[in-house]
């Protein structure tokens, strides 16, 4: 396996822990839309709660604690095999400016993806940001498959 070029590793390194930070975000996200609508998963919760919630219930399908729920849940299906893939691209000495691009653009697509699914819902904004992510994806996947066949 080749080595990685360190200018491209500072690169997936710090747009990669601008994505860890962005995808930890989403836990107050959540929590803060269970404490507005007053919503929580386990009854445990509710009965800590109770003195400072007291008309919490447990309640396991309020649609904008769900919203939430479902955009984290999008992230982990396509940020985590983003981190794997994009590891093993950049062992196939892709282009710099290449590497950069994708990796960055990649990064900006699932942060416009959880603003427009999760903190002011609107399409077609959404699909398109997955969309990109997801070709990105595509791409380093076919090519390092193309790269170690």
């Amino acid at each position: 396996m080749a080595n990685i070029n360190p200018e491209i590793l500072k690169v997936f390194g710090f747009w990669g822990s601008i994505l860890v930070l962005k995808m930890l975000a989403m836990i107050p996200l959540t929590a803060r839309q269970r404490f507005r609508k007053q919503v929580f998963a386990n009854p445990g919760d509710v009965t800590m709660l109770k003195n400072s919630v007291p008309k919490g219930k447990v309640v396991y399908d309020d649609p904008d604690v769900e919203r939430v729920r479902r955009a984290h849940l999008n992230d982990l299906e396509n940020i985590v095999p983003w981190f794997i893939i994009t590891y093993i691209w950049l062992c196939t000495e892709p282009s710099i400016v290449l590497a950069k691009v994708l990796i960055r653009t990649f990064v900006l697509s699932r942060i416009v993806h959880t603003l427009s699914y999760a903190v002011m819902p609107q399409q077609p904004l959404r699909a398109i940001s997955f969309f990109v992510g997801f070709g990105i994806l595509g791409f380093e996947a076919l090519t390092s498959l193309l790269h170690y066949s």
